[in-house]
């Protein structure tokens, strides 16, 4: 009834059939009443057409979809189902909308485009991963997406059938659905198992592909890839299955077609040095390769491919030797195709020896040139009785070569197929698959042979599965929703299967056992064969048929066409027959590689289950039947039966691939429909709508209807219950109930219903919106008027107050024209006052400043000569000084010779340097003297200039006294003429006036333009100054942005060597006894090897002999990979051990010149020594002896009473002993400083001993010595006093030779800026004499204040420097002094403890000031670590302590550890913390607040370190006390920077944090959910819902993202986080979010509408809100949205005219022309029927608006990008003497200082 009433109404449109267009569309331009015979319509072009109808059945032509049903993702979603819509659907979205792929309900259509579309990049992979296949656009990757994660939720192998015609980009589909493969799921334990599968490609391509008429790159076989998954997902290998290569290609090609790549490649490549052996030339000398007349390929370079095609080999695993003996095999078949067989008649055939081609190919593959000539030409038969050698004719000598060169082609084939197949093996055990089916399509020529034959046998099983699965997705989908199941009817091929197989099997095998001699011996033929078929089938079988003019022809009627076979040839491919002795002759070669391809040929099949292998049929009785038995059809048949056994096993997903014409047009501008009607036949598409449309294609949820047909519904008919309301609903609009039915979740609708539905839907719209125009017109006329008669009468009434004021204001100024007049002439009189006042005080201005310059200059040269005085009386006391010290080390030199001769020197030096010094100085005033009369010349040049610009001033104010005059003039002109009273000389003198005055006007506008345009210049170098800013700021931030991200590979390789020796350690340790090292830690392990010695090569074979020991157990690509990078780091080794040999020996030629000098040096002194030693000795125990003496006499005299205590004599005696006891102390001192020169020179020679290499010997220690010398114990400590005062003497004599350098050069550096001034102020003064009166003064007023400038900077910067070393000083004085206060301390503590005993006074301990520090001993510094870092929860910190606690606690124990000077603590601790900090972020790195809390403390602490370091960018803004307790000893800096790079590597983990928790949510709600509900609805789509990989999930609002960004954003600034570190975060979270919801905007045409556009921006302006509520909408954060606001502008404005298109390309500055163009246009869909799409035109003058853009063409934005990160300085006021630290940190053994 529906259809009815659509089709009774007139402006109707319909299809009609035609016989180019396939369809076209046309409109009724008359009511259609049932019974009518014809259609009155009208064509698209304005053409008038009846259109007469069936009488037997009056079929109505199909209907045509709405305008907004066009263009939709789905096929299945059209109203109307049927082929005129599936065909203008496809084009209109290829060539309107520029969109490849469309789905076809569990069909993926595609299209190709012939030219490469930028839809494939990683940034579109990361776009598809982890989406469901129906919220995205149709994609490969989509599919590819769907495989992966069912395959993953059902476990369940899974399977992508991709099929087509040649050259309609199957091989394309598979390469990217297996890239797509590769990249989201990275192999687990072997990182190159993606690269092989992917590398497979180029080689199949080489020697599968060939081009076609049809395809450049047309694949010529059959694949099957199987990639392998472990239980985590992850790829760990691959298997390769190849069905039926077209051998034939190999020795003919037809007109425009070539051979296989491989062959072209390997003769673009015969320049290199390893080919020159296979004597190859162009591919025009080879008969295998010049049939085709086309060996060229546009855009295709053979010799590049070839260096692709070795790389692919190479990390496959086959070696350089094994491709170079493939490529042999490949030239001798090259050569075979040339060798000439000559003859006639049938016998007479032969094949010269001499010829060169047959020599080469016998020399290639190492076979006797005799027998392979003899046997090319005869063949050998066998009877009961005896064996003969039959001559061959030399067609049948032709055949043989071609048959030999096919067989030697498939068997090679076979085999790279089989190594391609060992690389890509995995020794794990494989959990789950995905196969990658890249099949041909259906075919059909003018002449089909077994090939297509095979082929379309193929087509028909894949349709039967195909059919099948759909069918039970139906049946399923209607048992799921409990809708009444009936039976579809649908297309089954069973039948012409069974045929196929029976004309492939049964008849053709019986005829070849039954008539096996009719097949081998002439009598057997195909026209004999064909009769049996007619026979056995025709009119027997309703697919068979025969063709009426030919007899060796038959036709077999497809799913998809009828095809005739011709039978020409059938028989003889299907036995694929070589001759056996040329079999044998090359089984006799010594050729390795030739032997391996045919070892085992006659038992084993071919590895990759291949039924174009070849079979050599060998004539042995007991083998015989069995060889034709396995003849190529059945084989075909059984790797068939096998596939299809596979894919049962699996649950396919389907690529059907589409060629949009012939001729390849790249343009994407033309579509055949013929074609790709043919082609949609074929492929089952159009089977699969059928299906469709015969039940319920329309499918709506009832929320979706319910929210779409809302306004059809009155408000009674409105329920609580959605489900309710919908079926009332539906009830009064459809009355007949069969056209829909009401299921569980959805409503199924019969095809057509939806549109009756939109129909009525847009009527209702339709009124409405004509009651609305009325209503609003009605209100618009009526404001109009009102409008316009409030403005008449306001128009009045100002006319009338105007005419009013015009009379008052000419009484007034009649009045105020004598009054302007009288205070005129005064203002003029005072003018010219005030203007004489002026100038005066100029003068005395200039006069006055000159005489203070004067007085200045004079007090300074005075105030010079005073310093130098007190700087020279200052130098005379540290003269005397240094003259005092030098004397008291005067017994250093008696003792030293040597070093005193050596300061002499020295001090000579000096000497000469202070000469030269005086001498310079000399020459530094005499410049000075000059330079001081040239600037005095200079000042008198500049005052004669000043002069000069008085008097211009004097003229300007002449200038502008002369236009008063002018001014006033004129109005006594205007005056005059007024009253009348001019006369004729009085009119010529004011006449001169005015032109005289109009000159000077002229003048000075002309110099007013020429300011003017000064200005304009320098605002123009202003403009470039800021735009250099801008760049250099871009330039820093790009800088920023690569640090950072090699920070961030730097600390994931960190992480991954980290877990690569941990999972070693786990390995050892699991298996203790087990010493062989596991392949996957060998590239880890390699870096570790200390002494090896093999180069590349014999690395290389012994991996070769590692991996045949293994029998195969390791994986040979990997093997590879490992054996490269044991060779790069060995040749690094090596490197290395070079570079450190000459370095050692170049510091041991330095030693051994410092020994030499040294021991020349030692052996002067040490004679020296040596007798002053003995003098010293003698004397010492002279003096003992007259002691003792002495000592004696005195115990003598004592007992005989001659002396006693207090005697005169007794007292001599005393003082004499106790004057030679200081004598014999100063000796002793003598002796034992000699000895200590004994000692040093004992052990040098006990260092050039060692030095020589005589470390074992021991006696020449130098211990021995000093124990023999040392007689007081206190020799060594003599020792090393002597070596510290040579040390001080040295670092004097080099600080004052330092020092001497440095004031040179800072005497020569001002000397150069003195010469520099000199000669920039000669070049001034000629400029200025060469410029006029006017600009001299202005010139020299430039370069005065320039000069002053550069001055006063100077000034200021000695000033920092000054300031810095004050600081320094100041800085050294406290630790000195600190030092002195200690050492007071503990002389005091000294005294008091031996002063004890005498006194017990007690002493009052005061109350110590807290020093904000915190002393930690070493034994606690794992459980103050544990206790701040591991084991701190960052929610119970953030709420009870300060912000920063655990930092100010590090930085409080960091302090103590300098104040003692523990430089070992302080790097204990920093290592520890940064350590401990990463360990928990490794383990908690998921967490955002474990992330955010660390980045606060971590900040803190790197603010701390430079808060406290002492430099005064960083202290200027601390308190004095703080200024106290910066760090005394150590300088941090380096230890900043490493904090900084792990403050970097927390940010962007707390990014990776915050974006895996917005992933989810940003879609959802910025995109899907409905936040305005607008009468507009959703689109009717209808579409069949793709099944969710996933169980549904809970669903996310816009809600749940503030939400979590207000959760963010409190939880940064509750840890403490700088509002800077906030607000950069906020710009990556807004960055964000922004490129997410872009990118799938970019991806979804269901999205691209402006009521959609009107939804996005009001999500996007709640976004707006939240940042200003937060005050951070500044500092770049809501710029981050402008490309998301500028993509929601572009779906509300017009695109219609050229205006809207120059609009467009104004608005749009943050879009790309790419996303402009090719993805918001192209995909804007209108949801109603009152919006318009996009125009052509407006779409071509945008083009061209866009295309001058200097932009990346990429597609998506990069959501992984993130922003550089800076963290400014920010001190704390928090002062650390007051931190409370709480009881719950258990940290009670840290001490309070």
């Amino acid at each position: 009834s529906c259809g009815g009433y659509l089709y009774s109404e007139k402006f109707a449109r319909v299809w009609i059939p035609d016989a180019v267009e396939v369809w076209r569309s046309a409109e009724l331009t008359k009511d259609y009443s049932p019974g009518d015979a014809a259609l009155q319509l009208q064509l698209e072009d304005g053409s008038e057409l009846e259109y007469k109808l069936n009488p037997k059945d009056n079929t109505l032509p199909p209907l045509r979809n709405p305008d907004i049903l066009v263009g939709e993702n789905d096929l299945t979603a059209l109203s109307y189902l049927h082929e005129p819509a599936v065909l203008h659907n496809l084009r209109v979205r290829f060539i309107d909308s520029k969109l490849i792929y469309t789905y076809c309900g569990i069909i993926l259509v595609a299209i190709n485009p012939y030219e490469s579309l930028p839809i494939y990049g990683e940034d579109i992979i990361s776009a598809y991963s982890g989406q469901n296949m129906g919220d995205m656009d149709p994609h490969i990757f989509a599919v590819a997406e769907e495989a992966y994660k069912q395959m993953a939720r059902d476990e369940r192998n899974q399977s992508i059938i991709v099929s087509g015609e040649s050259g309609a980009g199957k091989t394309v589909s598979a390469k990217y659905a297996m890239r797509y493969f590769a990249t989201v799921s990275g192999s687990s334990t072997e990182a190159s198992v993606e690269e092989r599968i992917l590398a497979s490609s180029p080689i199949m391509e080489a020697i599968g592909n060939a081009k076609t008429t049809r395809n450049d790159n047309s694949s010529r076989f059959g694949k099957y890839i199987e990639i392998g998954f472990d239980r985590k997902y992850h790829i760990i290998g691959a298997n390769m299955r190849t069905y039926l290569l077209e051998k034939s290609r190999v020795v003919f090609q037809a007109s425009e077609e070539r051979n296989y790549h491989i062959f072209y490649q390997l003769c673009a490549s015969t320049h290199l040095p390893e080919f020159k052996a296979l004597q190859l030339g162009s591919t025009d000398e080879f008969h295998y390769t010049n049939q085709g007349t086309s060996p060229i390929i546009d855009e295709v370079d053979d010799a590049q491919e070839m260096q692709t095609t070795r790389r692919a080999f190479s990390l496959l695993g086959i070696h350089e030797i094994q491709q170079l003996d493939l490529f042999r095999i490949l030239a001798a078949i090259l050569h075979l195709g040339n060798v000439e067989v000559t003859g006639r008649g049938s016998g007479n055939c032969s094949v010269s020896t001499e010829n060169c081609h047959l020599t080469v190919f016998c020399e290639l593959m190492m076979v006797s040139c005799e027998s392979m000539a003899h046997w090319l030409c005869h063949k050998k038969l066998k009877t009961a009785t005896e064996t003969l050698n039959k001559p061959l004719a030399k067609t049948e000598a032709v055949d043989g070569r071609d048959a030999l060169a096919k067989h030697i082609y498939a068997r090679l084939f076979n085999w790279i197929v089989s190594q391609i197949n060992k690389a890509l093996r995995s020794s794990s055990v494989q959990h789950s698959f995905i196969g990658v089916l890249d099949i041909y399509g259906f075919e059909t020529f003018e002449i089909n042979s077994f090939e297509q034959f095979c082929i379309n046998y193929a087509n028909e099983k894949l349709q039967q599965q195909f059919n099948l699965h759909v069918f039970k997705l139906e049946q399923e989908e209607y048992m799921k929703e409990q809708i009444p199941w009936t039976l579809i009817d649908f297309y089954d091929n069973q039948p012409c299967i069974n045929l196929i197989e029976e004309c492939m099997v049964s008849t053709l095998i019986h005829a070849l056992i039954h008539y096996i001699n009719e097949c081998y011996m002439p009598k057997g033929s195909d026209g004999s064969w064909a009769q049996k078929l007619y026979n056995t089938h025709l009119k027997k079988s309703a697919h068979f048929d025969k063709p009426r003019m030919s007899n060796k022809a038959f036709i077999i009627h497809h799913f998809a066409d009828r095809v005739e076979y011709q039978c020409e040839g059938f028989l003889e491919k299907n036995k694929d027959t070589v001759n056996e002795e040329q079999i044998n002759v090359l089984k006799s070669s010594k050729f390795a590689f030739l032997l391996e391809l045919f070892q085992d040929e006659e038992n084993a099949p071919g590895p990759t289950g291949t039924v174009a292998s070849g079979r050599t049929k060998m004539p042995r009785v007991g083998q015989s039947l069995r060889d034709h038995k396995k003849s190529v059809g059945l084989q075909f048949r059984n790797s068939l039966n096998l596939l299809m056994d596979t894919l049962n096993a699996t649950t396919p997903h389907y690529v059907r691939c589409i060629k949009p014409n012939d001729h390849k047009s790249p343009l994407m501008l033309e579509m055949d429909p013929s074609r790709a009607a043919q082609q949609l036949r074929a492929c089952g598409v159009l089977e699969t709508v059928r299906i469709s449309a015969a039940g319920f294609p329309s499918r709506w949820t009832y929320q979706e209807f319910f929210i779409r047909y809302r306004v059809l519904m009155k408000q009674k008919d409105v329920l609580s219950d959605k489900k309710l309301t919908c079926q009332n609903v539906l009830e009064q609009l459809i009355q007949d109930s069969d056209k829909y039915k009401f299921g569980k979740t959805k409503i199924f609708f019969r095809a057509g219903q939806v549109a009756y539905l939109e129909k009525l839907r847009a009527d209702k719209l339709r009124a409405a919106c004509v009651q609305i125009q009325k209503t609003i017109r009605c209100w618009l006329s009526r404001k109009k008027y009102l409008r316009l008669r409030r403005a008449t009468i306001t128009i009045q009434r100002y006319v009338r107050g105007q005419q009013a004021r015009t009379l008052c204001k000419s009484l007034r100024r009649t009045k105020a024209a004598v009054v302007i007049q009288k205070y005129q002439r005064m203002c003029a009189a005072r003018r010219l006052y005030q203007r004489k006042r002026q100038k005066v005080v100029v003068v005395q201005r200039w006069v006055r400043s000159w005489l203070a310059r004067l007085r200045y200059r004079r007090t300074l040269q005075a105030l010079v000569y005073l310093q130098c005085c007190a700087r020279r009386m200052l130098a005379r006391r540290e003269l005397k000084k240094l003259k005092i010290e030098a004397r008291s080390v005067e017994h250093y030199k008696k003792l030293n010779v040597g070093m005193e001769n050596k300061i002499m020197q020295l001090q000579r030096k000096v000497d000469d340097q202070h000469k030269e010094n005086r001498e310079l100085l000399e020459r530094l005033i005499v410049v000075e003297s000059s330079s001081v009369s040239e600037l005095e010349k200079l000042h008198s040049q500049l005052e004669a200039l000043q002069g000069v610009e008085e008097d211009a001033r004097h003229l300007g104010d002449q200038v502008s006294t002369l236009e008063e005059e002018l001014g006033l003039t004129r109005e006594e002109l205007e005056r005059n003429r007024k009253v009348g009273c001019s006369s004729k000389n009085g009119s010529l003198f004011w006449h001169y006036s005015i032109v005289e005055l109009n000159e000077k006007n002229n003048l000075l506008k002309s110099e007013k333009d020429d300011l003017n345009n000064l200005i304009k210049e320098q605002g123009q170098q202003i403009t470039a100054h800021q735009e250099l800013i801008e760049h250099l700021q871009t330039d820093l931030n790009e800088e920023r942005t690569r640090y950072q991200k090699l920070l961030t590979e730097h600390l994931k390789l960190e992480e991954l060597h980290a877990d690569l020796i941990s999972e070693r350690e786990a390995a050892h340790m699991s298996k203790p006894g087990h010493v062989r090292t596991d392949s996957a830690y060998s590239s880890n392990e390699s870096q570790y090897t200390h002494c090896s010695e093999f180069t590349g090569s014999e690395v290389s074979l012994q991996g070769q002999e590692v991996s045949d020991h293994l029998q195969g157990a390791v994986d040979v690509g990997l093997l590879l990979k490992l054996q490269r990078r044991v060779a790069e780091l060995e040749q690094e080794k090596l490197n290395l051990q070079s570079e450190w040999d000459s370095r050692e020996e170049q510091l041991q030629q330095d030693h051994a010149k410092e020994l030499e000098e040294c021991r020349r040096t030692l052996i002067a002194e040490r004679d020296y020594e040596a007798q002053k030693r003995q003098e010293l000795e003698s004397d010492n125990k002279r003096l003992k002896k007259d002691l003792n003496d002495l000592r004696v006499s005195l115990s003598l005299g004592k007992g005989s009473g001659r002396a006693s205590p207090g005697a005169p004599a007794y007292n001599v005696l005393l003082e004499q002993l106790s004057s030679i006891t200081e004598e014999l102390e100063v000796r002793k001192e003598e002796v034992l400083l000699l000895r200590t020169q004994l000692v040093n020179l004992e052990a040098f020679k006990y260092k050039e001993a060692a030095s020589e290499g005589d470390s074992g010997d021991t006696s020449r220690s130098p211990t021995l010595d000093l124990h023999e010398l040392n007689e007081d114990g206190e020799l060594y400590m003599v020792y090393e006093g002597l070596k510290e005062t040579n040390r001080l003497l040295e670092s004097q004599l080099q600080t004052e030779r330092q020092d001497h350098a440095e004031e040179l050069q800072a005497l020569r550096a001002q000397l150069q800026a003195l010469r520099e001034e000199r000669d920039q102020q000669q070049e001034l003064l000629t400029n200025t004499l060469k410029l006029p009166q006017d600009g001299r003064v202005h010139t020299a007023l430039q370069h005065e204040i320039s000069r002053l400038t550069r001055h006063n900077v100077d000034l200021m910067e000695q000033m920092d420097k000054q300031d810095k070393t004050i600081r320094k000083l100041k800085k050294q004085l406290k630790m000195y002094m600190k030092k002195v206060e200690e050492s007071d301390r503990e002389f005091f503590s000294v005294n008091h403890n031996a002063s004890e005993a005498l006194s017990s006074v007690s002493i009052i301990r005061k109350e110590r000031h807290c020093q904000g520090m915190l002393e930690c001993r070493k034994e606690d510094e794992s459980k103050l670590l544990r206790a701040l870092i591991t084991d701190l929860k960052p929610r119970g910190v953030a709420v009870s302590l300060i912000p920063g606690l655990p930092a100010y606690i590090l930085f409080m124990c960091l302090r103590h550890a300098d104040y003692t000077n523990n430089d070992q603590q302080v790097c204990t601790l920093l290592n520890s913390s940064i350590n401990s900090i990463k360990n928990v972020l490794k383990k908690k790195g998921d967490d955002f607040e474990t992330a955010s809390f660390w980045l606060a403390n971590t900040c803190r602490l790197l603010h701390c370190l430079k808060q406290y370091s002492g430099e005064e960018a960083f202290t200027k803004h601390n308190t004095p006390q703080q200024n106290e307790q910066c760090l005394l000893n150590f300088d941090l800096a380096e230890y900043r920077q490493v904090l900084s790079d792990l403050i970097i590597q927390i940010y962007q983990q707390l990014i990776k944090c915050m974006e895996s928790i917005l992933q989810p949510m940003i879609v959802a709600g910025m995109l899907e959910q409905e936040t305005i509900p607008v009468v507009l609805g959703l689109k009717p789509t209808g579409l069949r819902k793709r099944t969710s990989s996933f169980p549904e999930e809970s669903s996310y609002t816009l809600d749940s993202i503030l939400k979590q960004l207000e959760s963010f954003h409190s939880t940064l600034l509750q840890h403490g986080n700088d509002t800077d570190l906030v607000k950069q975060v906020v710009k990556q979270q807004f960055y964000f979010i922004c490129a997410v919801t872009l990118n799938s905007l970019l991806l979804r045409k269901d999205m691209c509408s402006w009521s959609k556009g009107l939804q996005i921006r009001y999500n996007v302006s709640q976004l707006e809100e939240w940042l200003m509520d937060k005050g951070i909408q500044v500092g770049g954060v809501r710029e981050m949205l402008e490309p998301l606001i500028q993509a929601t502008k572009l779906l509300q404005v017009n695109k219609k005219t050229e205006e809207d298109a120059k609009a467009i390309a104004t608005m749009c500055t943050a879009l790309t022309a790419t996303q402009v163009m090719g993805s918001i246009l192209n995909l804007y869909t209108p949801v109603n029927e009152f919006e318009e799409r996009v125009s052509v035109s407006c779409m071509k003058s945008v083009q061209a608006l866009l295309k001058d853009r200097q932009e990346s063409p990429q597609l998506l934005m990069d959501s992984k990008t993130v922003f550089p990160i800076t963290f400014p300085f920010n001190p704390s006021h928090v002062a650390l003497e007051n931190i409370q630290i709480p009881a719950s940190l258990n940290i009670n053994f840290l001490t309070r200082l």
